[in-house]
């Protein structure tokens, strides 16, 4: 049995812990929300880059954050500490709220974020719908999710903080146009993207996001904690758009395969947790 402290951590982690997706479900679905309140306010307040790129949420040494967001007297960001489980905004003038990462519904952590927000002199409307999930719920009625397990948050956290080091490693071989390392709160995970240089056409019906998100050849890279159609954590690459024989290609490491579920390579992170060394079996 694993000791923790006052804020959930295992004392004894593991360097890779496990992070069975049935285990932590409920928790997951709710901070994948959280993050969604968060990242809509970004996406509605930066001013658009390429590729949606003023759209994720960045890492940081304690959890995820925003970076400066533009607001009438100078800049703000909101930043989720991990550590301690607390959600702040801070605005260049010194103003601070702090919000705690408890279990509660969606519906209440909402109000009172808009409320903080408000008191901050922030003014911002959001599209409540989240975005790429089945079954979304507005923000303002979803008492349905209402978990937080800090000790699950603590693993996936610690996860993430590894596979970004890696990730930067990767990004920085590579002297062509390349993503930073970012998390999108969409489909809640960790990637980074390569770039050939060339135009591509967007695929066949695409919506407003994948128009600006694939009109240029590319290879995506990342991580994600599963869904309940793929309910297990893993790591994915996809070319975009897909060369020949791309499907029977063969793939490195030995443990890694092409899943025709999601359509994608993919490395099962179980399968690579185990293993003697990791972060090459990542790169």
């Amino acid at each position: 049995m694993n000791d923790k402290n006052q804020n959930g951590r295992e004392n004894a982690g593991e360097i890779w812990p496990a992070l069975p997706y049935d285990e932590w479900q409920d928790t997951y679905d709710t901070l994948h929300m959280l993050t969604q309140v968060v990242g809509k306010v970004k996406l509605e307040l930066r001013p658009f880059v390429n590729e949606w790129w003023e759209v994720p949420l960045q890492l940081t040494a304690r959890g995820l954050t925003t970076s400066t967001i533009p607001f009438a007297r100078g800049a703000f960001t909101i930043d989720f500490d991990f550590i301690d489980h607390n959600l702040y905004v801070r605005t260049s003038d010194g103003a601070l709220k702090a919000l705690p990462l408890i279990p509660r519904s969606v519906a209440d952590f909402y109000a009172e974020f808009m409320a903080s927000l408000r008191a901050l002199g922030i003014e911002v409307t959001l599209n409540t719908l989240p975005q790429q999930v089945e079954h979304p719920i507005p923000f303002e009625q979803d008492h349905e999710h209402a978990a937080y397990d800090p000790a699950f948050v603590d693993r996936w956290w610690r996860i993430l903080t590894r596979i970004g080091v890696v990730m930067e490693q990767y990004r920085a071989g590579f002297s062509g146009k390349s993503s930073p390392v970012q998390f999108y709160w969409g489909d809640f995970d960790l990637s980074v993207t390569r770039f050939s240089g060339k135009p591509a056409q967007p695929p066949k019906g695409a919506n407003r996001r994948e128009r600006f998100t694939e009109d240029e050849e590319n290879v995506t890279s990342g991580f994600w904690p599963g869904n309940a159609k793929f309910p297990k954590p893993a790591f994915y690459s996809y070319t975009y758009p897909a060369p020949p024989n791309y499907k029977t290609a063969i793939a490195r490491p030995a443990l890694a395969r092409f899943d025709t579920k999601p359509g994608e390579f993919a490395l099962d992170y179980d399968a690579l947790r185990l293993s003697p060394a990791p972060e090459k079996l990542i790169l």
